[in-house]
C-alpha cells in the first residue's frame, strides 16, 4: 500500500504542478503581437507626452529667465545712466567752482597789482616832488 500511496501522491503532485506551471506560463508568457504592439504604442505615447511636458517646462523657464535678464539689464542700464549723470554733474560743478575760484584769484591779483601800482605811482610822485623841491 505504501507503493500505491506514493504513486497517488506522485500523480497528485504531477497534476498540481502542471496546473501551477500552466497558470504561471500563461501569466508570464509574451503577449500576442497585437497586444505587444499596443503596449509599445502606449509606452511611446507616454514617453512623447512626457517629452512634450518637459519641452513646455523648458520653454516657460526660458521665457521666465529671459524676462529676468531683461529686467536686470534694464536696472543696470538705469544705474549706469544715473552714475554717469552724477559723474557729469560733479565734473561740471567742480569745473564751475574751479573757474569761479580762478576768477576770484585773478581778480584779487589784479586788484593787488593795481593797488601796488597806485602805491608805487604815489611813492614815485612823492619822490619826484621831493627831488624837485
Amino acid at each position: 500500500m505504501s507503493e500505491n500511496n506514493n504513486g497517488r501522491d506522485f500523480l497528485v503532485g504531477v497534476l498540481v504542478g502542471s496546473a501551477v506551471g500552466a497558470t504561471l506560463a500563461l501569466l508570464f508568457a509574451p503577449k500576442p503581437g497585437r497586444e505587444l504592439r499596443q503596449d509599445i504604442q502606449d509606452g511611446t505615447k507616454q514617453a512623447l507626452d512626457k517629452a512634450n511636458e518637459w519641452k513646455d517646462i523648458a520653454q516657460e523657464k526660458g521665457i521666465e529667465y529671459t524676462e529676468k535678464a531683461r529686467l536686470k539689464g534694464s536696472e543696470w542700464k538705469e544705474k549706469g545712466t544715473e552714475f554717469t549723470k552724477q559723474a557729469v554733474d560733479s565734473t561740471v560743478k567742480f569745473s564751475k567752482e574751479l573757474s569761479e575760484k580762478t576768477k576770484d584769484l585773478a581778480k584779487d591779483v589784479a586788484d593787488k597789482t593795481r593797488k601796488t601800482t597806485e602805491e608805487v605811482k604815489e611813492d614815485a610822485q612823492e619822490a619826484i616832488e621831493e627831488v624837485t623841491e
